[in-house]
């Protein structure tokens, strides 16, 4: 929903109701994750996309509709590789798509919602996509870290799902979680849609020489709110850096022990030291790799690499977290310009992130788009 947030909260608060429909599970090769949505306003105005263009044409339709009549909908795109075409989907992919009608009424809370967004505070919005009671539809629940706000239908069910919503938030993921009809963890009946807008990604880049701004430009093309840090005031300059959205003088290590001890360092953070001077990378990877982040990688020849291990078992890390070490970095590309580098550092972040092996899908015939371990294990259920 985030990509269409600012447009459905003007078109809610100007008193319209709108069609909204979003991806709410996905199997085999989907072309959008979960949480992907689509709105149509009382214009005929269409933002976003569930699917990149194969069915928007159908989901078009279908949520004018749900707008008109209100009725929420759950609708599944896309059967098998052979007739997927037919139905829209021509990756071979099936995405489940909940459509409801968005108005002041339906989701009173969406304003805060919006709010709390806008301002960088996490929050989940849990919606009842699928109930015996059909009264339970579309109901929406707006969960924080402590404690939440609406309704699904009862206390107890407020209870079970909230506490659930408020994991997926603190790991910044959205799914579909199963319930009993009035909330029992044993049973089905109720299933339930959690997206979550945790705050920005944050993408911390140590060093600031040339490899350090293209990569500073990778991270924000991908989404990351980007830092980049280094103790010579001289170079690090938001003249040098100007996409980042911060540069920081300090020594890398301190900078990153204060922004860990200040809660601002979770584990979907990626930290890139680019700096490979001793005196500035090992006591930064001493930190870096005692901490629960997403990637640690580090620039530097093979020899440069060696060294820095042994620098490191001197200082006492152990095999596990020496393992988490991405040395050299970046995939093999072939990489020679900072520009290149830079995509090859995003490449190697981008396949640990999702399971990705880095080889040319041309000669693979594996499924294209893959899943975190936690989101399959739920698909395959």
């Amino acid at each position: 929903m985030r990509e269409v947030l600012k447009d459905l909260v003007e078109a809610v608060e100007a008193g319209h109701t709108v069609g909204l429909g979003t991806v709410v599970r996905t199997f085999r090769s989907a072309p959008r994750p979960a949480g992907a949505s689509m709105m149509v306003d009382a214009g005929g105005l269409a933002v976003g996309s569930v699917s990149g263009g194969c069915v928007e044409g159908a989901l078009y339709e279908l949520a004018t509709e749900v707008a008109a009549d209100g009725t929420p909908v759950l609708q599944r795109y896309g059967i098998s590789d052979d007739d997927a075409f037919e139905v829209g989907l021509t990756c071979g992919g099936i995405i489940d798509v909940f459509v409801e009608a968005v108005s002041r009424e339906t989701f009173p809370e969406l304003a805060h919602v919006a709010a709390e967004v806008a301002a960088d505070r996490p929050v989940a919005v849990v919606t009842v996509i699928e109930h015996p009671d059909r009264a339970w539809l579309g109901r929406h629940l707006v969960v924080h870290p402590d404690g939440f706000e609406g309704t699904l239908g009862s206390e107890r069910a407020d209870h079970a799902v909230s506490d659930d919503a408020m994991g997926l938030l603190a790991a910044g993921r959205n799914t579909t979680l199963m319930y009993g009809p009035d909330g029992e963890r044993r049973g089905d009946g109720m299933r339930v849609f959690v997206a979550s807008f945790a705050p920005q990604p944050r993408m911390l880049v140590f060093g600031a020489i040339d490899f350090a701004a293209a990569v500073a430009r990778q991270g924000s093309f991908l989404g990351y709110r980007v830092t980049v840090c280094d103790a010579r005031a001289v170079f690090a300059t938001k003249a040098r850096f100007p996409v980042a959205d911060e540069v920081v003088v300090e020594w890398p290590h301190r900078y990153l022990q204060a922004q860990i001890d200040a809660g601002l360092i979770d584990a979907r953070t990626v930290i890139c030291v680019l700096t490979h001077d001793p005196k500035f990378d090992v006591p930064l990877l001493e930190v870096a790799l005692r901490h629960d982040v997403a990637y640690v990688g580090a620039m530097g020849s093979r020899k440069t690499h060696d060294d820095r291990l042994d620098r490191l078992r001197e200082a006492g890390l152990a095999g596990v977290e020496l393992e988490r070490l991405s040395s050299p970095i970046g995939l093999d590309l072939g990489s020679r310009t900072p520009e290149e580098t830079a995509v090859s550092i995003a490449a190697e972040i981008i396949a640990l992130r999702w399971g990705g092996a880095g080889g040319r899908l041309s000669l693979m015939d594996t499924r294209i788009h893959h899943v975190p371990v936690a989101d399959a294990e739920h698909e395959g259920a």
